[in-house]
């Protein structure tokens, strides 16, 4: 009876030291995101101290108009949004890669976030004013509705073939270039300023993030981590197996649709304000995977922070490596991400050589 006694005890300590590792990591990513986000508040034309920051941030009537105008109007919006989309990246990026078993999946290597740029590009150059939806919510409706009709396509394409993880992954990416072929030819029909709003998109930029769609960005967001983490037990089952999540009762083939619907919605509405955002979605996850593990309760919030803190530190770099000029932020996520994504390919085809 000791022993069981010790042995219990023992596993116990095991449990509360787990549980206090994750809590410590998600907090040091919580801190790392405050201070990018503070450096990135910080950085700009008209230099500010971290004095003048936080008194600004806290009470911004003690400030001259022209500082307010800066923090409140041009910074705060630019540096929340990257925080935002990073961080419902990283959600929608781990999201997918459970639901499909697939280790390269991402919004974007399956063709997600393409089909979003064609839904946003086709409200753009064509005229639907007569729905009575202003520009601002009608981008975010056309690029969920073609989002999601993508993931659902993905989803029947993943059973059809049997959940083949190179099929899959060679489908999205046919797709993928097949969708950004029909961005190129609404391109060609295009007018010059709309042209330059659907080249703006594919670029990425946070150039036009403001509060009223940062909030609209952390509403959903918030929703759909609220959702994912209702069902992260669910999703931590799947992970381990198909066959042992079904054997525990969980509807594989409901979870997955609803899980891809909620991806689509996320990446939708992240992307409808900022444009083409690559490898957040691809990098963020396996990052939180190193470090936190595979228990969903805490590699979904571990992901959801590194694409925070990816995308925030993406900010800072773009303002950063050409003097008194922002590069567009997915240039930079971009550069940073192939090597990564060629690392990621190169590992898989060592553990499966066939």
């Amino acid at each position: 009876m000791s022993k069981l006694s010790k042995n219990n005890g023992s596993l116990a300590n095991q449990y509360r030291q787990y549980m206090s590792t994750r809590l410590i990591l998600l907090t040091l990513l919580t801190v790392a995101i405050t201070l990018s986000l503070l450096y990135d508040l910080s950085e700009g034309p008209s230099s500010l101290s971290y004095g003048d920051l936080i008194k600004g941030l806290w009470s911004p009537e003690s400030l001259p108009i022209a500082q307010q105008v800066i923090i409140w109007d041009i910074r705060l919006p630019y540096a929340l949004m990257a925080v935002l989309v990073g961080a419902s990246l990283g959600l929608a990026g781990a999201e997918m890669q459970t639901a499909l078993n697939n280790p390269l999946a991402s919004p974007f290597t399956l063709g997600v976030g393409s089909a979003a740029t064609f839904g946003a590009s086709l409200a753009i150059v064509f005229d639907f004013s007569s729905i009575g939806i202003s520009q601002t919510y009608l981008l975010p409706i056309f690029a969920f509705f073609f989002a999601c009709l993508t993931s659902l396509i993905i989803l029947g394409v993943a059973n059809s073939l049997g959940g083949s993880i190179q099929s899959v992954l060679l489908f999205g990416i046919a797709l993928m270039f097949g969708l950004n072929a029909m961005v190129g030819v609404i391109q060609f029909v295009a007018d010059e300023g709309q042209l330059q709003q659907i080249v703006f998109w594919t670029m990425g930029s946070l150039a036009r993030a403001d509060l009223e769609k940062a909030i609209i960005v952390a509403v959903v967001f918030a929703l759909c981590l609220i959702i994912s983490l209702r069902h992260s037990w669910s999703m931590t089952l799947l992970r381990s197996g198909e066959e042992q999540a079904q054997s525990m009762g969980i509807n594989v083939k409901k979870l997955r649709v609803t899980t891809l619907v909620r991806v689509s919605l996320v990446t939708a509405v992240a992307l409808a304000f900022v444009g083409e955002i690559g490898f957040i979605g691809l990098v963020a996850p396996h990052i939180a995977r190193m470090v936190i593990g595979e228990s969903h309760r805490f590699f979904l919030l571990g992901s959801t922070l590194c694409g925070a803190l990816l995308l925030s530190l993406a900010s800072i770099v773009s303002k950063g490596v050409i003097p008194g000029l922002v590069l567009p932020i997915g240039m930079v996520t971009s550069l940073v991400g192939i090597p990564f994504f060629i690392a990621l390919i190169y590992q898989h085809q060592k553990r499966n050589p066939s």
